[in-house]
């Protein structure tokens, strides 16, 4: 009897995962839908519809009615808490003062013609008739007004324009004049030997006689004025020098023929602020003398102001020379001040 042989495997074999062949080929399709539907040859099916944005300016019926609602719940709101802070839906009103505005009222303009901002329907209106109303209004500084002054601006700037020129402060316009003699060979050289400086009004800001540095040839009296006597206890020119300048610094400058008192004084005031009345058209045009010619002193005043200056045998007075020439530029001074800053390169 032949043996029987049995092999018997006594390890454990492992059974098939359930699905690992279907998850897979599941995931290499999505894989595959996915990169189909990237490069667009696949719409997404399974996918909720995408929301609709409408383009800038377009509002839905939806979101406007949405939007409407929400308004009126903030008005609704906003109206109860202003009833509840204890004010009063009036507009506020507080004592009469000379300086007094209105910003509440439709059309209001400012003294310049420009309109006054225009509040929307539902803002609260505030009437303020004082710059200094009690304390009711807090700390909260008037707006409005900055408002109105770049409207102003703005306008001025969109007109193309130049702003119209206000006239020099009285106190920063003075008017010169000096009276010369001679020194050197013959008296040939003219030197400072007196000047006078009036305000805008007419009044004598500084006159002095005035030694030069070299000894007088000349006294040149029947012009000048100057004697010999005159030069005795006059200031030396240098101390004189200081002085005048210092008082010329930072103002506008008015002479006639100016240039010849610059020579004198050797000083060059900026031309900005230097007012020649020998060479403004102006003058001799409401004087009836042609335009370019440089018509005296004597002879404009005399015109223009109806008055008589430098006669007599006592010579020339500066201080009446200086009179005389602010005089003739207050005549003119608003009209040439305008034209100056229209063309600058006139003067």
């Amino acid at each position: 009897m032949s043996d029987l042989i049995i092999n018997l495997d006594l390890g454990l074999q492992q059974a098939p995962k359930r699905g690992t062949d279907s998850n897979q080929k599941h995931q290499r399709f999505v894989k595959r839908r996915r990169f189909l539907e990237r490069r667009g040859f696949l719409k997404q099916k399974q996918l909720p519809p995408p929301q609709h944005h409408p383009p800038k300016g377009q509002v839905s019926h939806q979101d406007s009615r949405s939007w409407e609602r929400t308004k009126k719940k903030w008005l609704a709101e906003d109206q109860n808490s202003f009833q509840t802070d204890g004010l009063s839906h009036q507009p506020k009103t507080f004592p009469k003062a000379n300086n007094h505005c209105r910003f509440d009222q439709p059309g209001a303009t400012t003294d310049s013609g420009s309109p006054l901002p225009c509040f929307p329907s539902g803002a609260r209106k505030v009437t303020c008739r004082s710059a200094k109303a009690s304390g009711t209004l807090g700390n909260h500084s008037a707006q409005p007004l900055a408002g109105v002054q770049k409207a102003s601006l703005l306008s001025e700037y969109d007109s193309g324009l130049p702003p119209v020129p206000r006239p020099g402060k009285p106190s920063k316009v003075v008017a010169i004049d000096c009276e010369m003699v001679g020194t050197g060979p013959g008296g040939r050289i003219s030197d400072l030997a007196r000047c006078s400086i009036v305000s805008y009004h007419g009044d004598v800001v500084y006159d002095k006689y005035i030694r030069p540095v070299d000894p007088v040839t000349d006294y040149r009296t029947r012009w000048s004025g100057i004697k010999k006597h005159h030069m005795k206890n006059a200031t030396p020119f240098k101390t004189a020098q200081k002085e005048i300048l210092k008082l010329l610094a930072g103002k506008i400058v008015v002479g006639h023929a100016i240039h010849n008192d610059f020579k004198a004084l050797k000083y060059f005031h900026p031309k900005s602020v230097t007012r020649d009345t020998s060479k403004i058209p102006l003058l001799n045009r409401k004087a009836g003398f042609p335009e370019h010619e440089s018509a005296s002193l004597k002879r404009l005043t005399k015109q223009l102001l109806h008055k008589d200056i430098q006669v007599g045998k006592n010579g020339h007075s500066s201080v009446e020379d200086a009179k005389a020439t602010m005089e003739l530029y207050r005549v003119i001074e608003a009209e040439w001040e305008r034209q100056l800053a229209l063309n600058p390169e006139q003067e």
